[in-house]
């Protein structure tokens, strides 16, 4: 026996004695389906004593693994785990990575009540107590005292992700505004007009200059930006948001920079398919969902508009960048011709309740035109609600003026039609004076404001997610969707484990109060539409692949309603995303109970 199985048939030695003395394969699989879902009944059945909290896992992990010895799986994964399990017991070995391995030694262990989820490393020395031995006054008073620790534990995590409304996180901030001004040649007057912040996105190879004047980069970033703005893939980011970046990179600035600043393997894939990145990276198939120029629609009572075909700021991972252009370039601007169409369309279909207005990032355009979109749709009576998605008021919060929210005030009329905007904070050091004074004056003019997460490797540790949601939460802002990562193969590095976003959700955002943890956990299945992760009927693991990664069959949000075939995703192997962890300088152990997540 292979020593890098030893871990594992420890787990389960009978399931190891059982394939081992199994001929052929399907009389593996006979016996191993016989003795999995014997044990789940030995416990349902009352034979046995096992603790609830085991027994939960137990029962999931036995379901898991029905799934992946099932021929139906296999045959649509193209896959057999249970072929290198089978193999690996006889044979000593079998070619799979040892993220596969780790799979199975984790299932095993929940199969015999024996997981690494209790006692909780993120609770630290925390010992567990049985509240059901008192009572009144006495059972409260202890309690409460398990609370008090258990969230002095959550601060500790909590304080290492600081805003930008911190003193000192201001202080470093303002110098950095002050380098950024003098290698422009600029002045404070400058910086708070929005016009000027549009003219000076760092985008060209002389923005490009001038960013390695204000900050320090390490070699590959600094390859990577030099690539692309080389080769025409877009790049561009905002004097706003590069002062919120140390002088030198950090654990603080870490998600900031990787917004923008990409890797030079997603380089390097978008320069290769300069030409035909519309049909190469078109992952959401949005060309199958468009029936008319500008307009996407996925859903009976809802579509979007994308009037602007680019951002002030790219971010890396961006959705559309098969269609993305360089910052203000002038194609990047639909004509009013094809506006006023996209508008009469939506008059033409009155089962439409809600718009969102979207691209790239609407608010590059100028008062006159955004008003022109708002005006329009406002004026169609089936239209309840319009939401502006953008995210000016963390890259350019200038450009939220008086001007532009009494636009949007005009077009909010109570009991008729709503209008609200949704942005896209991803880290708690994006949140700053500026930006939440811009949240201020949306506020004040009676607008709603919506934050979608976009959860990446960049802000996916332990309660960096929860930081964010209280941050925007005292500027204003409402958690509303953390979207897990897109499946697209060029952004693979910031892809996140399905099991991570659920681990976040069930023990991190949990320990919060309601109102700050009031989004929804999806993934975007592409053609189809938003699958709501923590609901277990949306999706299901089918299967594990050699190389250690979960195979999820994600159901349609039309289940039970329409006949559509559900969505295969292959996501990142949960080793590989802990390994990187351990190179950020975080322990595995932390997030032990991510392997229970399915």
């Amino acid at each position: 026996m292979s020593s890098r199985w030893q871990n594992c048939w420890e787990a389960e030695p009978e399931i190891h004695i059982l394939l081992k003395e199994s001929e052929t394969l399907e009389g593996a699989r006979e016996k191993i389906i016989n003795y999995i879902g014997s044990l789940d009944w030995t416990y349902r059945r009352d034979f046995d004593n096992i603790k609830s909290w085991d027994y939960i896992l137990l029962k999931e992990s036995v379901r898991c693994l029905q799934n992946i010895i099932s021929p139906r799986n296999e045959r649509l994964s193209d896959s057999s785990a249970l072929n290198h399990l089978w193999e690996a017991a006889r044979t000593g070995d079998s070619d799979v990575a040892d993220d596969f391995i780790d799979e199975f030694e984790h299932f095993f262990k929940a199969v015999k009540g024996n997981s690494d989820v209790y006692p909780s490393k993120i609770m630290g020395d925390m010992e567990s107590l049985d509240f059901n031995g008192y009572k009144g006054r006495e059972a409260a008073l202890i309690r409460s005292d398990f609370l008090d620790k258990m969230s002095e534990q959550m601060n500790k995590y909590l304080e290492r992700y600081p805003t930008g409304l911190k003193a000192e996180i201001v202080e470093k901030r303002i110098a950095n505004k002050k380098r950024i001004l003098e290698a422009l040649g600029a002045t404070e007057d400058d910086w708070d007009d929005w016009k000027w912040q549009f003219r000076n996105v760092f985008k060209d190879e002389a923005g490009f200059e001038i960013i390695k004047k204000v900050i320090k980069l390490v070699p590959e970033q600094e390859k990577a930006i030099e690539l692309a703005v080389k080769s025409n893939v877009p790049f561009g980011v905002t004097p706003h948001y590069l002062h919120l970046m140390d002088y030198e990179p950090s654990s603080f600035d870490f998600a900031v920079r990787r917004q923008v600043f990409p890797p030079l393997s997603y380089v390097e894939n978008m320069k290769a398919h300069n030409g035909d990145r519309e049909t190469a990276f078109d992952f959401m198939r949005e060309h199958d969902t468009s029936p008319v120029d500008l307009v996407t629609r996925r859903y009976p009572k809802v579509a979007i508009i994308k009037p602007y075909d680019s951002c002030p700021q790219i971010c890396v991972y961006c959705q559309r960048n098969w269609e993305i252009t360089n910052p203000f370039m002038e194609s990047a601007q639909a004509s009013t011709e094809q506006i006023d169409k996209a508008i009469e369309w939506y008059a033409q279909h009155e089962h439409l309740m809600d718009v969102l207005v979207t691209g790239g990032d609407p608010l590059v355009m100028s008062n006159k035109l955004v008003e022109r979109i708002v005006k329009g749709l406002s004026e169609l009576k089936h239209i309840r609600s319009i939401r502006i998605a953008t995210r000016i008021p963390i890259t350019v919060p200038q450009r939220i003026t008086e001007e532009l929210c009494e636009i949007f005030s005009t077009y909010y009329e109570v009991g008729k039609q709503t209008l609200c905007m949704v942005t896209h904070f991803s880290h708690p050091y994006e949140v700053t004076l500026d930006t939440a004074a811009a949240i201020r004056r949306i506020k004040m003019h009676g607008l709603h404001v919506y934050n979608q997460q976009v959860f990446t490797f960049a802000n996916s540790r332990r309660f960096e997610t929860a930081a964010l949601r209280i941050a925007i939460k005292q500027i204003g802002v409402d958690p509303y969707y953390t979207f897990n990562m897109k499946g697209k193969s060029e952004v693979e590095e910031y892809a996140v484990p399905v099991a991570r976003i659920l681990q976040e959700r069930k023990e991190e955002a949990r320990i919060l109060p309601g109102i700050f943890r009031t989004d929804e956990p999806v993934f975007n299945v592409p053609f189809l539409g938003k699958n709501h992760l923590r609901a277990w009927q949306d999706h299901e693991l089918i299967a594990v692949m050699p190389d250690g990664r979960r195979m999820y069959s994600f159901h349609p949000w039309e289940k039970n309603i329409d006949q559509v075939k559900p969505y295969l995703y292959t996501d990142v192997s949960i080793k590989s995303y802990l390994d990187k962890m351990e190179e950020r300088g975080e322990s595995s152990e932390e997030y032990n109970s991510i392997w229970y997540y399915y």
